[in-house]
Order: C-alpha cells, then structure tokens, then sequence
C-alpha cells in the first residue's frame, strides 16, 4: 500500500468513526431512563464517542510509535463498546434493529481497527 493509499484509508476510518460516534448518541435517545439504562447509557456514550476522539488524536501522532499507542487505546475503547452493546442485547433493554445493525458495526471496526494496530506492529 503507498503511503497516499495509507493515507486514504485512515481518513475513510475516521469517516466511518465519526458515523458510528453518531448513531452511538442517537442509539443513547432510546434507551430507557431506568437506573440501569442510565448506566449503560453513559458507559456506551464515553466508550463509543472516545473511540473516535482517540482515532483522530492518533492521525496526529506526532511518530509512527505514538501512533500505535494511541491506536491501542482506540481498539481498547472499540472492544468496550462493544461489550456495552452486547450487554445491552443480551439485557434485552433495547431489541431493534438500530442497535443490532450497530453491535454489528462495532465488531467490523474492532476488527479493522486491530488489524490495524497489528500491521504496525511488524
């Protein structure tokens, strides 16, 4: 991959981040106002906004190694959101499609995301 190409691909990521960074806000409007969806709500916005946040600090890492830091930090953030997602499900607090189709999404970009880190890895 030229270093354009590379280049491409993280900014259409941080693209997608951001899309995912908002339907994890939207998804936070329908969840219940119940202590426990309170709950679940602020971990799944902290952990699903911070994912981005964190991508778009690493694109301005300053070296390849912090680049991979910050990265790490973003699968971290990837796999707790995906976690609070799950629970959500399985909780059976929410059962649409929306959040199905997200849970989803959060796998893809972990995966992405991970691989990712690993390529850089080498």
């Amino acid at each position: 991959m030229t270093n354009q190409n590379w280049l491409d691909y993280k900014v259409q990521i941080r693209d997608r981040l951001k899309q995912f960074a908002l339907k994890i806000l939207e998804l936070s409007e329908m969840l219940p106002t119940s202590e426990r969806g309170r709950v679940l709500n602020r971990q799944l916005i902290r952990s699903g906004t911070s994912v981005y946040a964190n991508y778009r600090a690493a694109l301005r890492g300053r070296s390849k190694a912090e680049f991979f830091s910050k990265l790490s930090i973003v699968v971290e953030e990837a796999d707790e959101t995906e976690m609070w997602l799950d629970l959500i499900i399985s909780s059976g607090i929410l059962t649409t499609l929306f959040i199905n189709d997200l849970h989803k999404e959060s796998i893809e970009l972990l995966k992405i995301l991970a691989s990712m880190r690993k390529r850089l890895s080498r």
